[in-house]
């Protein structure tokens, strides 16, 4: 264990004031750490001001249209108006919410002695930071540790440049005022799919292109194929197999040109192709610091890079582009470094969320990792349509699926596909964290009626008897 001594004495600079970030200073300040912040954009940094706050909280609105549409078949009678989306209100209260949680989280920082610098970072080498404000005034840090968390940007097709009126990318989505009459979304993946999901609710008019032969190629089979379904019957258009070539704007026509030779024509165009690491230009090979080929900074588990005292978090990792496992990388860091308790990173405890409408929780081992032969386990998929709590509130699709290790019984995977799945992944994830046995998950009361009960009854059927 280091002294107090040493703690008190640990001048530790952080790049980026991310949830890596931020989280790390608050734990370092905590025990005992002289912590300086280096953030350019405000506290909370992308994942905050353009990226999951804004997007989460015009998926709530959404979700909001979705619950009011949907209010007849319960019986209540909402009007002879259609409901509509003001998206000028919706995207000036996401982004005022964004700034307040910002806010906040500089608040927060600065009441536990945290100092926080405006301005963009540079390594000089692994002890020294130049930091060069706004103004263009420039500073040099010493320190004795350094946490790099400098997030990513969206990645951009040079044949499909963003100009933020007609072609976006996903930070500058949020300056709409009027519902776009048809969007096209090029990405499959999770950020494409939410905004997809998020804009059919609120009335547009969604195409998405997927260069893969489903949406979210990467995800559970089953719970991708749930999405595919609510996504037809609510008139999403999905273009499988193809990939957008480029995209063009004619006025107010959006043109996106496809492998097949076929022109898509909409208002808008969304191009959500993954990020980019915010790893060049700011000295890194100077302090000695590595990267992957795709410009990932190379770190171990407990977020060591391979420069001494320098340590990374975040989706300039390459690890997960989660803010939860930036914030976790972040605060084991920090543990390693001034000798605290501390747990490697575990990818296998890591649980995930898809916003999308239905939501999709994944936690632990997947069901494709066990065909591949890596895992043994015994699945079993429960269809929520048979929940007595998924009836009264009109949930018709959806599932709780849990993987538990053949011969022991160790829960080591779930998918819940349901409304606030992420909130329902909490007691798989906590089960596989402390390797927990289906018995755990069978002999847990659950509330009756409740979602959350066919948790415990996936861990009924999993049950072997002796």
């Amino acid at each position: 264990m280091t002294s107090s001594h040493t703690l008190i004495n640990t001048r530790l600079v952080i790049l980026g004031g991310g949830p890596g970030g931020y989280e790390a200073a608050m734990v370092a300040a905590q025990l005992g750490a002289n912590v300086t912040v280096v953030e350019r954009q405000g506290m909370g940094g992308s994942a905050v001001l353009t990226d999951v706050v804004p997007s989460k909280t015009l998926i709530a609105t959404a979700d909001a249209m979705r619950r009011v549409g949907t209010a007849v078949d319960f019986g209540v009678r909402v009007g002879a108006d259609e409901a509509t989306a003001d998206l000028g209100l919706v995207n000036e209260r996401l982004l005022s919410l964004a700034r307040s949680q910002s806010d906040d989280i500089h608040a927060g920082l600065e009441r536990a002695g945290v100092k926080i610098l405006p301005g963009a970072g540079r390594l000089l080498d692994n002890r020294t930071v130049e930091v060069t404000a706004d103004d263009g005034g420039v500073q040099t840090i010493e320190a004795d540790a350094l946490l790099l968390a400098v997030g990513a940007h969206p990645r951009e097709l040079p044949t499909a440049k963003p100009d933020g009126e007609r072609i976006f990318n996903w930070t500058q989505i949020y300056h709409l005022q009027e519902i776009p009459e048809h969007l096209i979304v090029v990405g499959s993946g999770v950020t494409g799919a939410e905004f997809a999901s998020a804009y059919n609710l609120l009335g547009t008019k969604v195409t998405l292109v997927s260069s893969r032969d489903r949406v979210l190629p990467g995800e559970d089979a089953d719970a991708a194929n749930v999405l595919e379904t609510a996504f037809e019957r609510n008139g999403i258009t999905v273009k499988s197999r193809v990939r957008a070539e480029a995209v063009d704007r004619d006025g107010d026509v959006v043109k996106v040109t496809l492998s097949s030779g076929e022109v898509l024509e909409g208002s808008h165009c969304l191009v959500a192709v993954g990020g980019i690491p915010n790893t060049a230009d700011i000295g890194l090979e100077e302090a000695g610091v590595q990267l992957t080929d795709a410009g990932h900074i190379k770190v171990d588990g407990v977020s060591r890079t391979t420069a001494p005292n320098v340590y990374a978090a975040g989706d300039c990792t390459g690890v997960f582009a989660l803010a939860s496992v930036a914030a976790m990388q972040g605060r084991i860091a920090m543990a390693h470094l001034l000798g605290d308790a501390v747990k490697p990173l575990k990818l296998t405890e890591v649980s995930a969320n898809i916003f999308t409408s239905p939501e999709i929780a994944t936690v632990g081992v997947s069901e494709q990792e066990v065909a591949e032969g890596k895992y043994q386990a015994d699945i079993i998929k429960l269809n929520l349509a048979t929940n007595a709590r998924a009836k009264m509130m009109n949930v018709q699709e959806g599932f709780v699926k849990i993987l538990a290790r053949k011969g022991s019984g160790t829960v080591i995977g779930g998918v819940v596909v349901a409304p606030r799945a992420s909130e329902l992944i909490f007691p798989i994830g906590l089960a596989v964290r402390k390797r927990l046995h289906v018995d755990d998950l069978a002999e847990t009361f659950t509330v009756y009626p409740s979602l959350a009960g066919s948790i415990s009854e996936a861990g009924r059927r999993l049950h072997v008897h002796l």
